[in-house]
């Protein structure tokens, strides 16, 4: 699927390190690291592993691993999936 094909785009999820851990696993090769939750963010920067199974966020210095066995959705640590709440 390509950007703009009349589709709709891909949810690219976002992570965030509060608990201050070196390193995440997540599900996902491509994601927004924001570093902590706001108003401690840093800028949310997107991060593709591309062919590998690991990158690191420029800003914070968090490694994300990818886990195969993990959702999108998920994150090991399991809190540092950032889901904003959004009012019906």
């Amino acid at each position: 699927m390509a950007w703009g094909d009349g589709m709709a785009d891909p949810i690219i999820p976002h992570f965030r390190n509060d608990v201050g851990v070196d390193r995440i696993r997540i599900g996902v090769r491509e994601l927004k690291c924001m570093g902590a939750s706001p108003p401690y963010d840093h800028p949310h920067v997107f991060l593709d592993m591309g062919e590998d199974d690991q990158i690191i966020c420029p800003y914070c210095s968090t490694v994300y691993l990818l886990d195969p066995k993990l959702s999108a959705l998920e994150s090991d640590p399991a809190d540092c999936r950032f889901q904003e709440n959004v009012a019906a």
